[in-house]
């Protein structure tokens, strides 16, 4: 490139120095470090920290009288960047901002040269106007508008040509780590590259999930984040490496990439800075392809407190008092991806120290705890749950934790290991918390063994957190909610308040930032269990609870509406049920 027509660097200094956003010294210290590796002033700035980017931009904008523009002020349609091709956004480092008229602005990451702007405007065929943003925001702007990975797909597109790339042209016979000073080739190292950049992106989003999925003119990219699935654009043209991705991934996960009709299940140990993450990678194989879905576990979240998942302050006193006990059986109850299993492990902590033993068995295991011994179930050579809790009973465990009861054998033997001086963890698949104890009758268990074994049910959900970035109040409006949590918080009318977040920067314009779970505890006192009977039903065990001081999930919700965490929507789509609709709707 020729050099830039602009002012000296003094002028951005003296900008800085008179912004108070430098101090002299750093400025001699920049002025020094341009001097010797013969880079701009405002780059010096930028890689001795001595300021933000975002600074340091505004301050060269207004030098070269230019206007500074922030990527989350913009919306850049479609259209747009039809107009600006891919390659051209990457060549120049810009981002189409606005068309009005015959006059197209473009955000630059630095300001252009006057040959740039002649080639731009031969290329574009329009006059340009010319702004600034920060090269991280035009970073952002091109994955976020032109698709994640859109400079690797380009480098592909511009070495091989995208017409060349068939679904056999790109495989790999080699492991993805390679002896030391070996090299990837050439096209194996960018499909490398865009698989990291689609993991690193869903780890900045702390994303749980990563669906990949083929269709015929497309590849659907999406991340789970807060329990939803969020579409990430990808560049077009993908879907032609689209058999490469999964191959690499396959070689990351040690799985074969030769077979493509069955589905497979393996699993990717990565480290982000000092985090450390394992992904389950689940490929399923579908008319079209074989689509992926990629597991997020984080091992750096295993220290949890319960406050921090939310449970109120004396369900947590009681829980940990629970965990101190010498036998009996503690079920968590909720769907799949609410949380149970976090909580299992949030009291675990409370159970580990060196007079305990403690053994689970899980599929798969989803946490690494140390001094805890973890066993994976493997049904294809008979290591199952009912298998593997028989075997560990003989390593005298003091505290078990069992993935899931799925059958009469699984819970016959939890049943009668909390009976015989073991503390049994597990899980189960229902609606609510009372629901358990009719579900273990359901299985088999006889009613008696239910009553003199389970301490406790909690059922639990997640749900999406206000941004507190963007509170403001929301007026109740529909009387049905008012008067349920009046009648759930037993106040008045008027001390009855809602919130909720209307979106912001640090949501994404979402509105919600984070998730936490809300509780529902079941327990059994003499009361409840001489009613455990044969012939029990659920609609006279939860009548009976009530009256012992049990609340369901939705009014122990309520709570966190009133206290700003929680909104009504969020509320209401997660502890609604089918009939509370037809009542609403009747």
């Amino acid at each position: 490139m020729t050099s830039r027509v602009q002012k000296p660097d003094d002028s951005l200094g003296q900008n800085l120095l008179r912004e108070a956003i430098l101090t002299p010294r750093q400025l001699d210290l920049a002025n020094r470090r341009s001097a010797r590796q013969r880079i701009q002033l405002h780059r010096a700035i930028i890689d001795l920290n001595f300021a933000s980017e975002t600074d340091i931009y505004r301050a060269l904008a207004a030098v070269h009288s230019l206007p500074f523009l922030e990527l989350d002020s913009v919306q850049i349609s479609p259209e747009l960047t039809q107009q600006v091709p891919l390659k051209v956004a990457l060549r120049f480092r810009t981002l189409p901002v606005e068309q009005n008229g015959g006059m197209l602005t473009l955000a630059f990451s630095e300001p252009p040269t006057a040959s740039d702007l002649a080639n731009l405007r031969l290329a574009l065929t329009q006059r340009l106007k010319v702004t600034l943003m920060t090269p991280s925001s035009i970073h952002a702007g091109i994955s976020r508008y032109y698709g994640l990975g859109a400079d690797t797909v380009q480098q592909l597109r511009d070495d091989r040509g995208l017409s060349s790339l068939s679904d056999e042209t790109l495989t790999f016979d080699a492991p993805i780590t390679t002896q030391a000073g070996d090299e990837l080739p050439e096209e194996e190292a960018s499909i490398s590259k865009l698989v990291t950049q689609i993991v690193s992106e869903a780890l900045r989003l702390d994303a749980t999930d990563v669906h990949i999925e083929p269709y015929e003119s497309h590849v659907r990219l999406r991340y789970r984040i807060d329990g939803l699935l969020r579409e990430i654009p990808v560049p077009a043209g993908l879907q032609q490496l689209y058999n490469s991705i999964v191959s690499r991934l396959k070689i990351m996960a040690g799985l074969n990439i030769a077979e493509r009709r069955l589905p497979h299940d393996g699993r990717i140990a990565m480290r982000q800075g000092n985090r450390q993450y394992d992904l389950r990678v689940s490929i399923l194989p579908t008319r079209l392809g074989e689509a992926i879905c990629l597991r997020v576990l984080s091992r750096n979240d295993l220290v949890l407190a319960f406050d921090r998942l939310g449970m109120p302050e004396q369900e947590q006193q009681t829980l940990e008092q629970m965990m101190r006990l010498s036998q009996g059986m503690i079920l968590l109850t909720g769907p799949t991806g609410s949380g149970k299993t976090t909580t299992l492990y949030a009291a675990l902590q409370h159970s580990r120290d060196e007079g305990r033993k403690i053994i689970t068995v899980e599929d798969p295991v989803e946490y690494q705890m140390d001094g805890i011994s973890q066993i994976q179930v493997r049904p294809e050579i008979g290591l199952t749950f009912s298998s593997g809790l028989r075997s560990i009973l003989r390593h005298d465990p003091d505290v078990v934790l069992i993935g899931e009861i799925r059958d009469l054998e699984t819970a016959e033997i939890s049943v009668r290991s909390s009976q015989t001086g073991h503390l049994v963890l597990s899980t189960l698949h229902t609606n609510d918390s009372i629901s358990a104890v009719i579900r273990l009758v359901e299985m088999g268990i006889e009613p008696f063994l239910v009553a003199s074994s389970l301490i406790c049910s909690i059922a639990q959900r997640l749900v999406r957190r206000n941004c507190r970035g963007c509170l403001t109040d929301d007026p109740i409006v529909d009387p049905n909610i008012r008067a349920e949590m009046s009648a759930a918080l037993d106040i008045h009318d008027s001390e009855i308040r809602a919130q909720l977040g209307v979106g912001c920067l640090e949501c994404a314009q979402l509105g919600y930032r984070g998730r936490e779970a809300i509780y529902e505890f079941f327990f059994l006192n003499d009361n409840i269990v001489d009613a455990i009977q044969p012939g029990l039903t659920l609609q006279r065990l939860r009548r009976l609870a009530s009256e012992q001081g049990w609340r369901p999930l939705r009014e122990n919700a309520w709570r966190k509406l009133q206290e700003g965490s929680l909104s009504i929507d969020e509320l209401q789509r997660m502890t609604s049920r089918p009939q509370d609709l037809f009542l609403r709707n009747a």
